[in-house]
């Protein structure tokens, strides 16, 4: 049995873990506090919060917390009775110093950003190993678990899918695509000969962003790893505004998009006058390229990998 962790903020951990999983053939259970058909775990936000960094050695432990400790019970109930031979983290330095402690072998999905704080170290020395959903020809600078990283590619619930033809018409169309983790946009209307395309945000959650996404002139995103992928996957030109994350992750593959001159970067949402720069440099960009940073079979390289070391275990 291998147990997959999936953290519950926004919707990338979700799609990312049932990528993965599609790819598994081994028995496989989600554990997350996302509503759903799998293991569902009690939230541990809100509430009492006395002293939830344990002196700055874990990210979230408040003391006396009742939701966190019914949650931390039901992971360890689920493995003393599934007997896992490996845990993949997506993510929670918690849940996988958990894991090891229990004895059971530990994957963590590995992110961007500066994680030289004591508890991201804490999670990424214990893991047996790390996949990172970038390409190996992108790396993080100053990356020190590089023996134990697999750089497996970016990929998403959309890799293979067959784009949707754009439209014909003058007026042209930038999708803008929002996630569930929060956004600081400005809701401007589009400038002269375009139209926005909320997908997100004002627009609302869509189920199935594909359709908008595939056929967009120009895709307009935050620099979530998710997003990124899903942008990637339908290889539109791209203008990417990283949101403020924490250890700041978003600004962390902005910049690696930058480096490698996949995508059009702006720190902050631009002003309508602004605009037609910003798409048009996309446009010249194109998106043939983001085929090096998702080569297409990133969920089966991670899937491989679970597969691995769960073998290993055994």
């Amino acid at each position: 049995m291998i147990g997959y962790y999936v953290h519950h903020q926004g919707k990338g951990h979700l799609h990312r873990a049932r990528s993965v999983l599609a790819q598994v053939d081994s028995a496989s259970v989600i554990l997350s506090s996302l509503p759903g058909p799998w293991v569902v775990l009690d939230r541990d936000d809100g509430g009492h919060s006395s002293d939830p960094t344990a002196g700055g050695r874990l990210h979230w432990a408040p003391r006396h917390h009742t939701g966190l400790r019914r949650r931390m019970a039901g992971i360890a109930r689920w493995i003393e009775e599934a007997a896992p031979s490996l845990l993949v983290v997506d993510v929670s330095v918690e849940v996988a110093v958990l894991a090891r402690s229990m004895g059971v072998p530990v994957l963590v999905a590995a992110m961007r950003g500066d994680r030289s704080d004591a508890p991201h170290e804490l999670a990424y020395d214990l893991a047996d190993a790390l996949f990172a959903p970038w390409p190996a020809a992108f790396p993080e600078p100053d990356w020190r678990w590089e023996p134990k990283t697999h750089y497996v590619g970016a990929f998403s619930r959309f890799d293979g899918r067959v784009p949707v033809p754009r439209a014909a018409g003058s007026t042209k169309r930038a999708a803008v695509l929002l996630g569930a983790g929060g956004a600081e946009v400005v809701t401007s209307p589009a400038p002269p000969g375009w139209e926005w395309d909320w997908i997100g945000g004002p627009g609302g959650w869509v189920a199935d962003p594909w359709p908008a996404l595939s056929s967009a002139d120009v895709v307009i995103t935050h620099a979530g790893q998710n997003a990124v992928a899903e942008v990637a996957a339908a290889r539109r030109p791209a203008v990417v505004v990283p949101q403020e994350r924490p250890f700041g992750e978003q600004e962390a593959t902005a910049a690696a998009l930058e480096r490698a001159g996949l995508a059009v970067v702006c720190r902050r949402w631009p002003r309508v006058a602004d605009w037609p720069a910003y798409l048009e440099r996309a446009q010249a960009l194109g998106g043939e390229r983001w085929a090096e940073w998702s080569p297409g079979d990133g969920a089966r390289r991670a899937a491989a990998v679970i597969e691995e070391l769960a073998c290993a275990a055994r």
